[in-house]
């Protein structure tokens, strides 16, 4: 199928294959025909698979074809989660409309609001926005949604995790009756099944991939090593991975890590920088800029930082710590496997502490481990995803038990505070392994890399 194939009309098509689009991707072939026709659409995808041009293109279409239902009036809205996917969104409807007479602004928070009311005062057809800032301008009487004709819900799972169900159904209050309804989600938890019975009208159902799983060309690998070398394993992958880490996004749990992995990186040599809420948006800008640029090689992001972030040739994807949300997961991994490469490696870093004895560490399949409980977890949350195949450093030597003396514990379960007499030992065990274990437990790493490597080079010749 091609672009030309789907009815889109001549200044679209010169518009798309300018971009350097032939043939659209399996989201855009199945949605740009319902939405073309006006149908409400329900579209399931990952992110990555091409969802912005899956409604730009025949909103454009649309909004050319029709006539206004008054002068002047914002006919479309795109209401989407952070500032940095709202950006990108608005320079797609720049790409794809450069050839029609349809204006578009972008309107989000964590800057001088300004600007966007003179944009909005100049007239708006179509209004990109977060929803934060979207009430604010519509409680000062800046943005009136009376006259809206296609209204687009993007990356609703993303608004539900990030708290904004509320300000989204406030907006939604604001809408006409009669509207198209477009709305979008990696995932459908009950929330969003809900929210998108509440919104649309007969929809067409468009499913690209199957909910909550990974990406099938995604490879992905698990290595266990101690916390506190962690610092030091995430650099030699990044300079010694096959195929080569042209740029990467790390995954950290807090703001505060996230700059010191970018801070242990750039001392390493290699160009990172770290994006997250106490960021300005200024700085978050341009250190995305600078990545997709290739002035930055590794971008360290918190979740939410990075959520809306899209980045079409990402190479690899690095969960520095593992997220709590088997969901979150799936969104990490979805921003690699991009249209263009596929073959690339997830690396997971994972503690394997309480283990003394080095002969006992072993190379296996993930569902032939044991004693593990992070392992039992995995296995679980892979079967769901249908990933078949995860090779791991194990051992299965029983984790040491801390000596519970009845002198100095109370046996209550509590964590006694520094200084007191009382050690409560029951609660937890001792965190800890000999000095042996992460070094043979690295080497072990690295000899199944170097095994992988000889195979794939044997394979191509």
């Amino acid at each position: 199928m091609t672009f030309k194939e789907l009815n889109l009309s001549a200044p679209l098509l010169r518009a798309v294959q300018e971009a350097g689009y032939e043939t659209p991707s399996p989201i855009q072939a199945a949605a740009i025909p319902p939405v073309l026709a006006g149908r409400d659409l329900m579209g399931c995808a990952q992110t990555g698979t091409g969802k912005t041009a899956a409604f730009a293109l025949p909103m454009l279409d649309r909004l050319t074809a029709n006539a206004p239902r008054r002068k002047g009036a914002i006919r479309a809205l795109i209401l989407t989660p952070t500032r940095e996917l709202a950006l990108q969104i608005g320079e797609s409807f720049d790409a794809y409309g450069k050839y029609l007479k349809l204006r578009s602004t972008v309107i989000f928070g964590g800057v001088g609001q300004a600007p966007q009311v003179e944009a909005l005062k100049k007239g708006v057809d179509i209004l990109i926005a977060c929803p934060g800032r979207l009430n604010d301008l519509i409680g000062q009487g800046f943005i009136d949604l009376s006259n809206l004709e296609i209204f687009v819900l993007d990356e609703a799972d993303r608004m539900l995790d990030m708290g904004f169900v509320h300000d989204v159904k406030k907006v939604i209050a604001k809408l006409p009756g009669e509207r198209q309804n477009l709305m979008f989600s990696a995932t459908m938890p009950t929330e969003i099944e809900q929210l998108a019975a509440g919104i649309l009208r007969k929809p067409a159902f468009v499913k690209v991939d199957p909910v909550s799983s990974t990406v099938d060309r995604i490879q992905q690998s698990l290595y266990h090593v101690e916390k506190g070398n962690k610092k030091f394993l995430l650099p030699w992958l990044i300079k010694n991975l096959q195929p080569p880490v042209v740029n990467a996004l790390v995954f950290s749990r807090t703001k505060h890590g996230a700059d010191k992995i970018a801070r242990d990186l750039t001392k390493q040599g290699i160009p990172a920088a770290a994006i997250h809420g106490n960021k300005s948006q200024t700085a978050r800008v341009t250190a995305l800029e600078d990545f997709k640029a290739g002035k930055t090689r590794v971008l360290v992001a918190t979740d939410i930082a990075a959520r809306g972030i899209d980045i079409s040739e990402l190479s690899h994807v690095f969960n520095y710590d593992l997220p709590e949300v088997p969901e979150t997961y799936v969104h990490r991994i979805g921003r690699t496997g991009r249209a263009k490469r596929a073959g690339v490696r997830i690396i997971s870093a994972m503690g394997a502490g309480n283990k003394l004895d080095p002969s006992r560490l072993r190379v296996a399949h993930i569902e032939k481990t044991s004693v593990c409980p992070l392992a039992r977890v995995m296995r679980t949350e892979l079967r769901k995803r249908k990933i078949r195949k995860l090779k791991v450093v194990f051992s299965d030597e029983q984790p040491v038990k801390p000596d519970d003396d009845p002198a100095l514990s109370c046996r209550n379960h509590c964590i006694c505070p520094p200084g007191t007499v009382r050690k409560c030992t029951a609660r937890r065990d001792i965190p800890g392994s000999t000095a042996f274990v992460p070094p043979a437990m690295g080497i072990m790493i690295a000899s199944e890399i170097v095994r992988d490597l000889i195979a794939a080079s044997s394979r191509q010749a």
